[in-house]
């Protein structure tokens, strides 16, 4: 017999029956039924129930023991009775009579319970994340985490893509997020970057002569953590293609991204369906005036509209102000409200002002009759008209978010959500996908007053060098993309430069020298010179695709060692310090070492 186990804790059935076996794995629950002790083996694979009477050697031992004890269990298989067989269990037709025990392992007190879904504080759960990974939820997540990226994997490799890894230490870009740093040991005061992203190394794959490149790649990038991004490392679907479109990019991903959802939709009975192909296409413009972000979620049925003009020498003199001064109002419907007490428009009004914002007007409506000081000023007439315009009923109300576009566009976005949210509107049931499309090249920074990138530097402006020498640049348009999935950005993408005189123009329109692009970027500009094809790509987000779906909350709940919102992994005490040796050997002194330096010399300062 094996030394620790003849089966897993998931694999006996009535078929076992009789059999000698033997069992390893931690002891989950323990029942005391007076004499009788069960015992709730738990390993990798499932649960089998242990029986120990009085008539056991092993009953002593496990009675002594605490859970989450590691123990190896000889026995024998037997049926239990018909009033006592568990459907929900693999093993509920049989329980195995414990003839020998053997401790591998005794568990101290536990920090937390490894049994059951209570929640518990952050702190502890990351403190303690090896017993935390023991839990049935999150155990199941990092498991479908797994199922996943096989899949991806393997279709990939299917659409004719292959699998290349890319340098980890790399040269910091003045692009983008915060890099992480490395010390040169053998290059004093210089150093290396951890990769944000492999975009330039992924690029050059292609001018190397590679067709179609992937990976599911480590990003590191040191910014604030958020539910649907972690601090410090992510993991991506970083891909590439040569001789593309930006229609053949989409035709190459979006039957990897259907599939996976598609074939995981139903993890854990949750029967959900996928978008059909193809995915929707949503120019950037259109989705921040109809959803009020460039992430729509559209489960959501509410539509925004621009309703100014309505408001133009209106009744309503503060937004027919408004609409004097060149800015917008924009309504976000409230569907069947009618019955709804004027409590829930003043909260939603209560909301929109906590969230910073000046408020959120409303109409109601009920019976087709209109309530409400917007309504009363406007008029019955116009606002029956505006809400014609908008198909609504006469049940439904109306929320109202004014000023400047931006901020306004914002503000109706957050509304559009909470009401969809507080009305129950969104369809928990379905995955819906979407591409943003025709992203603006470049915006204008009121902070620096200058023209700026406003997605992606190293896209193919539509209509290339023509368009940056005759157009103004905040007209000009790129073959920019993003993926969505309710709601939830999953990656940007672009159908790239790849011809140095639109590179520097481009460049130039944002402030940069020519200078500037040979310096910060000179392994791909020097790429491009020696010819390079056309080529796009995109990447979308691991984390957030197993979030999605796993119907999380928060990315922590997919990630096997996740960190802190501080960006501390508190079970290996990262980061630290580290010792006088070590910094010396990498030609660096602690700020701590330079300020005692500075205190004993500055009696004797000149």
């Amino acid at each position: 017999m094996h030394a620790y186990r003849t089966h897993n804790c998931a694999a006996l059935t009535a078929a076992n029956v009789g059999d000698a076996v033997r069992l390893s794995g931690w002891v989950h629950r323990k029942r005391d039924h007076g004499g009788v002790l069960f015992v709730d083996l738990r390993d990798h694979y499932g649960l089998t129930q242990i029986v120990a009477d009085s008539d056991s050697p092993a009953l002593p031992v496990l009675e002594s023991l605490r859970t989450e004890s590691v123990v190896t269990i000889d026995g024998n298989v037997k049926k239990r009775s018909d009033a006592t067989i568990n459907p929900n269990l693999a093993t509920g037709e049989i329980e195995v009579f414990a003839t020998a025990v053997t401790v591998q392992s005794v568990a101290q007190e536990l920090p937390m319970p490894v049994a059951g879904e209570a929640e518990y504080p952050e702190d502890i759960r990351l403190r303690y994340r090896f017993l935390d990974l023991r839990r049935e939820k999150l155990h199941a997540n990092i498991m479908l985490r797994s199922a996943v990226i096989a899949s991806i994997r393997k279709r990939m490799i299917d659409q004719g893509f292959t699998e290349f890894q890319t340098p980890i230490l790399t040269a910091s870009s003045p692009e983008g997020a915060r890099d992480y740093l490395v010390p040169s040991r053998v290059h004093p005061g210089k150093f290396y970057a951890l990769p944000q992203a492999p975009q330039m190394f992924k690029q050059l794959l292609m001018v190397a002569g590679f067709d179609r490149y992937f990976q599911i790649a480590p990003c590191f990038r040191d910014e604030d953590a958020r539910a649907d991004r972690s601090p410090g490392e992510f993991y991506q679907l970083d891909f590439e293609m040569s001789y593309v479109t930006q229609e053949d990019v989409f035709a190459a991903i979006e039957p990897v991204l259907h599939g996976v959802f598609t074939e995981f939709a139903d993890w854990q009975g949750k029967g959900r369906t996928v978008s059909a192909l193809p995915f929707r296409q949503i120019p950037y413009r259109e989705s921040m005036l109809k959803y009020g972000n460039d992430k729509p979620d559209l489960r959501n049925p509410i539509l925004i509209s621009d309703v100014s003009a309505h408001f133009a020498g209106s009744g309503f003199g503060r937004f027919a102000a408004i609409v004097e001064a060149g800015d917008v109002v924009r309504a976000i419907p409230a569907p069947k409200t009618a019955e709804k007490s004027r409590k829930f428009f003043d909260d939603m009004n209560a909301w929109a002002q906590a969230e910073g914002f000046a408020g959120l007007g409303y109409a109601t409506r009920k019976g087709g009759e209109w309530g409400g000081p917007i309504a009363k000023n406007h008029g019955e007439d116009k606002m029956s008209a505006l809400a014609d315009e908008l198909g609504l009923g006469p049940d439904d109300g109306i929320f109202f978010a004014a000023g400047k576009e931006g901020q306004a566009a914002k503000l109706a976005g957050l509304a559009r959500t909470r009401v969809g949210e507080q009305l129950g509107l969104i369809d928990e049931s379905r995955f819906e996908f979407c591409w943003i499309v025709d992203f603006p090249m470049f915006e204008y920074d009121e902070d620096n007053k200058k023209i700026d990138f406003s997605h992606n530097p190293f896209s193919m402006p539509q209509g290339e060098l023509d368009a940056l020498e005759t157009k103004d640049p905040l007209d000009i348009l790129a073959y920019q993309y993003d993926i969505v999935c309710n709601g939830v950005e999953l990656s940007s993408g672009a159908i790239r430069n790849h011809r140095p005189e639109i590179m520097y123009k481009a460049f130039e329109i944002a402030g940069y020298s020519r200078e500037d692009v040979d310096t910060n970027f000179a392994g791909m500009i020097n790429a491009f010179k020696y010819g390079a094809p056309p080529h796009g790509g995109s990447a979308p987000g691991i984390d957030r695709i197993v979030m999605l779906l796993a119907d999380q909350p928060n990315i922590r709940e997919v990630i096997v060692f996740p960190m802190t919102q501080k960006a501390e992994d508190l079970m290996m005490g990262a980061p630290s310090f580290v010792s006088a040796k070590q910094l010396r050997e990498l030609n660096l002194r602690s700020t701590a070492d330079i300020a005692n330096v500075d205190k004993a010399v500055a009696p004797g300062a000149g």
